[in-house]
């Protein structure tokens, strides 16, 4: 009999067939050993004749479940060989970063308030008038002095015509009133010539009468040839006072003349004047380029009616670009012009350009504002201010650079020139 007592061997028999299949055809156990299961188990499973399959199975599952909760023995050292291995590298790291910032990060003034600007020319016409034709399209690249927009120069032509022909008909004003001033300084020459003939003529009529006289009182002449004497030089003397006065008055005429040719070339200079005004109002009707650079923002159309200074389309130079950073106010006792800088162009990856502090603003953004903050109320909250640097380029970096970019700005201290310490 079995250590299970009086079992029928049936039974017996019943229970090795179970064990047999649960063990395996050649009875050799096929499961798993787990490691650190009890020896009895293992006792039980090398004698399939001794235990039924009720009673070996949950002893199966036992086991598996504690062979699959116990971490071998290797994974513990492994954990801990990775905890080692992040600490190094967290403290080599940490390490590098203080040695960073104690040689270059302390020197560093930076700030991401930045944007790349550039100086925008707004194109505006001079005058008014219809659009004839657009000459160009969005970002097209331009040259200075090229048609950008034409407007229509009908009546501007029309207005240098009469201008030149006002300016011509004074022209025939100032010949004609210098043919009368040659005229009356012919006159003025006669008038002298008379004046001089009369002058003689007294002359002779006062001698005469003095002959007369003398011949008069020695009875030697009639008394009506003294007064025919007398009359003589009376009449001398009124002609030359006529004559005289024939001579100043085609002298005033003279000076008249004269003073009509000065105001006619004088009024020939105003209408000279404004046929380059009118010349000029019609170079207007072409509105030109100021300088190389690309056309944005076109806000007119062939046909549209534009008055003196509205927006037409805006032009960006080439290559005039530089950053406006800018930086609190608690930085700024670092900052001088003439210190070095990088630039990273967020548009190009964080791609470093070089750079150098052109100019510090006079006051905060916040002053040029159109309301200015008023502080001097009953509640404050102190807000740090910021200051626009303006960061320069040299003409190659700035190629590729476009106004609004964001970018980030860090000014290296140490580059501070000798004056500005």
């Amino acid at each position: 009999m079995s250590e299970y007592g009086g079992r029928p061997r049936k039974i017996a028999q019943e229970s090795d067939q179970d064990t047999d299949q649960a063990l395996g055809r050649d009875g050799v156990d096929r499961a798993p050993e787990a490691p650190g299961a009890p020896i009895e188990l293992a006792r039980l499973r090398a004698r399939p004749g001794q235990a039924s399959e009720t009673r070996v199975a949950p002893l199966f599952a036992e086991a598996a479940r504690d062979a699959a909760a116990a971490p071998p023995k290797w994974a513990g050292k492994a954990r801990a060989g990775l905890k080692a291995l992040v600490g190094l590298v967290a403290v080599l790291a940490a390490t590098a970063a203080l040695a960073q910032y104690v040689v270059v990060g302390r020197f560093i003034c930076s700030t991401d308030d930045a944007y790349v600007r550039t100086d925008l020319a707004i194109v505006s016409p001079k005058i008014s008038g219809y659009v004839d034709k657009v000459e160009v399209v969005e970002n097209q690249h331009v040259s200075a002095g090229q048609v950008l927009a034409r407007i229509d120069a009908g009546d501007y032509l029309l207005a240098v015509a009469a201008a030149r022909q006002k300016a011509q008909t004074q022209d025939a004003t100032i010949v004609r009133i210098k043919a009368q001033t040659d005229a009356q300084e012919a006159a003025v020459a006669h008038a002298e010539a008379l004046v001089d003939s009369a002058r003689a003529e007294k002359t002779r009529a006062e001698s005469e009468l003095m002959r007369v006289r003398s011949l008069a009182a020695a009875d030697f002449a009639s008394r009506q040839r003294y007064d025919q004497a007398i009359a003589d030089r009376d009449k001398a003397v009124a002609a030359l006072a006529g004559s005289e006065a024939l001579l100043a008055g085609a002298k005033a005429n003279l000076v008249v003349l004269k003073s009509q040719t000065e105001e006619a070339q004088r009024v020939r200079a105003e209408l000279e004047t404004a046929l380059a005004k009118a010349e000029r109002d019609l170079s207007f009707t072409e509105i030109r380029a100021p300088f190389d650079g690309a056309i944005g923002n076109r806000a007119v159309e062939p046909g549209q009616f534009v008055q003196p200074g509205a927006r037409l389309m805006a032009i960006a130079p080439d290559h005039h670009y530089y950053v406006e950073a800018n930086f609190k106010e608690t930085q700024l006792d670092r900052l001088f012009p003439g210190e070095k800088a990088k630039v990273f162009v967020d548009a190009f990856g964080g791609a470093a350009l070089d750079g150098e502090v052109e100019s510090i603003a006079p006051a905060s953004g916040s002053e040029f504002s159109l309301l200015p903050p008023e502080n001097a109320t009953g509640n404050f909250t102190k807000i740090t201010q910021r200051f626009p640097v303006r960061i320069r380029f040299s003409p190659q970096d700035g190629a590729r650079l476009r106004a609004g970019m964001s970018v980030v700005v860090d000014v290296d201290t140490r580059t501070a020139p000798a004056h500005g310490k």
